[in-house]
């Protein structure tokens, strides 16, 4: 069951974290230069990967990963159909922002709407562990 809760760990900080915080954040924030083929591409990437998020989190691994920073809550599985439901918001945050960044100001909205999206699913269902 460990395999299960790596590839969600994975999905998390690699998949979805590297567009989003690599890229995304680190521009609107300004600790990046603007670089719109970036934006873009970390763009069609994390809607890409958050696609797979319920199919990824479809087994509950009973388990988190030693060491880990952030774990997943028993209650996606004890609600799953909640929990999958959360998706299509954030799917739209990114469909909304791939027509609509053309500069810093206009990431730093987009990046926002993502975030506010991400993190009503986070609210409800991601354990800080450490």
């Amino acid at each position: 069951m460990q395999e299960y809760a790596k590839q969600q760990d994975e999905l998390m900080r690699s998949g979805i974290g590297k567009p989003f915080y690599s890229v995304l954040s680190r521009t609107a924030r300004g600790r990046s230069p603007y670089d719109q083929a970036a934006i873009d591409a970390a763009l069609i990437e994390l809607e890409k990967q958050v696609g797979t998020i319920p199919k990824t989190f479809e087994t509950n691994p009973k388990e988190n990963l030693p060491g880990a920073e952030y774990g997943s809550s028993q209650k996606i599985w004890q609600n799953k159909a909640d929990f999958d439901s959360k998706i299509p918001a954030v799917l739209k945050a990114i469909a909304d922002a791939k027509g609509s960044v053309k500069d810093v100001e206009s990431l730093k909205v987009a990046y926002q709407n993502i975030d506010a999206k991400c993190n009503a699913c986070h609210d409800d269902y991601r354990l800080k562990l450490k």
